[in-house]
């Protein structure tokens, strides 16, 4: 994969009239403007709120949610915390996308895992140069920072010098809070 796959699925979520971005490690190299790693996946982020809107929008694709690791038939309901994860599959050509669903409440995002930790809606996503729209780094970081793998670290170490103060002290902050005892906290002093 390369950034023709986030221009494919730019393409291909064009006319959605809803908030979307990258998220994953994608985020990450569109944030830094270069592939830095191998990706075997693509994620898309929406809120939670519009996720009907997606299916209908995506009606060709076939939808499964992710319960405790199992994938299901996901049929026209509402999906409501725990269940934050979808994959769509094109059964025509076998393309898949992974669905993140993201938590907002009135004008701010809340992170999933917990609810104390927030930001304003319009900080939460940016747009690369090419108009592709990503999960701010910080943000796809605080995802990462439980039960970290080495592809999360190595995207850690690829980013962390490259975030300005506020989003160096809000991702601290946040892992504070969240994973007090989290090795990146050291980092971003």
């Amino acid at each position: 994969m390369s950034f023709e796959q986030c221009q494919y699925v730019t393409s291909l979520m064009a006319k959605f009239n809803k908030t979307w971005f990258i998220a994953g490690g994608w985020a990450i190299d569109l944030f830094m403007e270069k592939e830095t790693r191998e990706h075997k996946d693509i994620e898309i982020a929406i809120y939670r709120k519009d996720q009907l809107n997606l299916k209908t929008y995506l009606r060709e694709l076939d939808f499964r949610k992710v319960i405790k690791s199992e994938f299901h038939n996901w049929e026209n309901e509402f999906l409501e915390l725990p269940i934050h994860e979808i994959h769509a599959t094109n059964k025509s050509n076998g393309d898949k996308i992974e669905v993140l669903l993201n938590e907002s409440k009135d004008n701010d995002w809340e992170f999933r895992r917990d609810l104390r930790i927030c930001s304003p809606l319009n900080s939460v996503w940016s747009y690369s140069e090419t108009g592709i729209p990503y999960l701010n780094p910080e943000i796809v970081l605080l995802y990462k920072a439980k039960n970290t793998r080495e592809k999360d670290h190595q995207d850690f170490i690829t980013v962390k010098d490259h975030l300005d103060n506020k989003k160096r002290q809000w991702l601290k902050s946040a892992l504070e809070l969240h994973e007090p005892e989290h090795k990146w906290i050291q980092f971003l002093i």
